[in-house]
């Protein structure tokens, strides 16, 4: 049987990812995170949740993801859309800044 911890570990040490962010992103303790690691039947939410902080998918190395469906119903990997979704907010936030820093010119 796999140790889906251990697996997630490696994962995350692979990755270069520190700890101490990855539990932060989580709102969890790195003591959660260090016992998440010792687990061996992590939950795949968990597995889902670190995969997509670290930018990495587990469904080659943790073969329950063949029969498992995301309770939210949509690609736990779908990068390109939340990077887009990402750069539309980055780009929103810089045009109001401009705008405001116009509005604060003209009232000086």
């Amino acid at each position: 049987m796999e140790h889906r911890g251990e697996i997630v570990k490696e994962a995350v040490y692979k990755s270069g990812y520190p700890i101490t962010e990855l539990a932060k992103k989580l709102s969890k303790s790195r003591r959660y995170i260090y016992l998440q690691f010792e687990n061996a039947n992590l939950s795949l939410d968990v597995v889902l949740q670190i995969g997509k902080i670290i930018h990495y998918d587990f469904k080659n190395e943790i073969k329950a993801f063949n029969s498992y469906k995301n309770s939210s119903n949509e690609s736990a990997f779908d990068y390109q859309s939340e990077e887009a979704n990402l750069e539309y907010w980055k780009n929103k936030y810089l045009k109001l800044l401009e705008e405001y820093n116009e509005l604060l010119k003209k009232k000086d």
